[in-house]
């Protein structure tokens, strides 16, 4: 299911209505938020679900790997703050997780070219797996709990279908923002009240992302396909104008998405990161990257640049950290 489908259209609403309704229901509160946490994940898995039902065993057994790291990494702490037990359950997180990741989204990518590079028939060897939608973003937001656990940044949730909420919630699921658990998963810990004034700025930026999607990017979209089709018949004008509507489809695309995600996130009282901030208005392509993309580029920088020792190292590790980044 897309943002700027038919089915869609149908299905936010009424999510809406029993999200809310449960919300204001004569129950206990604690009850109520769980009944809220638990419709977020049916509701998530429903739209998930709604490409390829299959992939919901994938989701859900990353998901538990996550959170059953999670609690060990606390308890190899409390047992013995010496152990290196924690940095094995969290290590073993990130190759499961990276490991799901690269077998879907690069395997038959490096087995053809090797192939190809080595004249070595690999037909045989390809899996031809289709490629889960937003398997990256939810990838790295499961990966970011386990590294904030290890590192002490948010202690680990016993709750697990809050757990489930902050990981499968369906407005970032498959186009982000990338969400730390230091920000999204509290906001499934405690009851939430609809805002008037939220829910109108939320319809507004929901508007506003599919005024980016379905006008300009969409509309960008034919003419670049048009040229690039047959981009070796095109004279130099042709193909600098399709490159420049190219830069506002990607963009359209990207941050259209984005602000649909931010803006439904508030018709339930949750609150997400900003993902993009004016990039093209950059200085310099160091800025534009801190605008683009923000929370990828965010991710990137706390989970592998500066671990690596970003730019505080020799001149040639920076490099090296930078294109690892890349």
């Amino acid at each position: 299911m897309v943002f700027n489908s038919f089915e869609y259209a149908l299905f936010l609403p009424l999510v809406f209505l029993i999200y809310w309704a449960i919300g204001y229901a004569r129950i206990k509160d604690s009850l109520k938020l769980r009944m809220q946490n638990a419709f977020v994940v049916a509701a998530s898995y429903v739209f998930y679900g709604w490409w390829d039902w299959r992939f919901l065993i994938l989701i859900a057994f990353t998901r538990l790997c996550s959170y059953a790291r999670g609690l060990m990494i606390e308890k190899s702490k409390i047992i013995n703050l010496d152990s290196k037990m924690p940095k094995v359950w969290l290590w073993l997180n990130i190759i499961i997780n990276l490991g799901i990741l690269g077998v879907f989204k690069y395997y038959d990518f490096f087995v053809s070219e090797f192939g190809q590079l080595f004249g070595v028939n690999t037909e045989s060897l390809l899996l031809r797996v289709i490629l889960p939608v937003g398997i990256s973003f939810y990838t790295f937001q499961a990966l970011s709990y386990s590294i904030d656990v290890y590192r002490g940044n948010i202690k680990p949730t016993k709750d697990i279908i809050a757990f489930f909420a902050y990981i499968s919630f369906f407005p970032q699921l498959v186009a982000g923002p990338i969400e730390r658990a230091t920000n999204l998963l509290p906001q499934f810990l405690q009851n939430r009240k609809f805002s008037y004034e939220q829910g109108v700025d939320g319809m507004r930026q929901i508007l506003w992302g599919l005024f980016k999607k379905i006008v300009i990017a969409d509309n960008c979209a034919v003419y670049v396909n048009q040229v690039w089709s047959d981009y070796a018949n095109q004279s130099g004008s042709t193909l600098l104008l399709a490159a420049i509507l190219f830069t506002f489809q990607i963009y359209g695309d990207f941050s259209g998405y984005s602000d649909i995600a931010i803006g439904t996130a508030k018709l339930f009282g949750i609150k997400l990161m900003r993902n993009f901030n004016n990039p093209y208005f950059s200085r310099d392509i160091a800025e534009f990257w801190r605008r683009w993309h923000i929370s990828l580029t965010t991710w990137f920088r706390d989970y592998v640049y500066i671990p690596l020792g970003g730019s505080r190292v020799g001149k040639w590790k920076v490099v090296r950290n930078t294109f690892i980044i890349f």
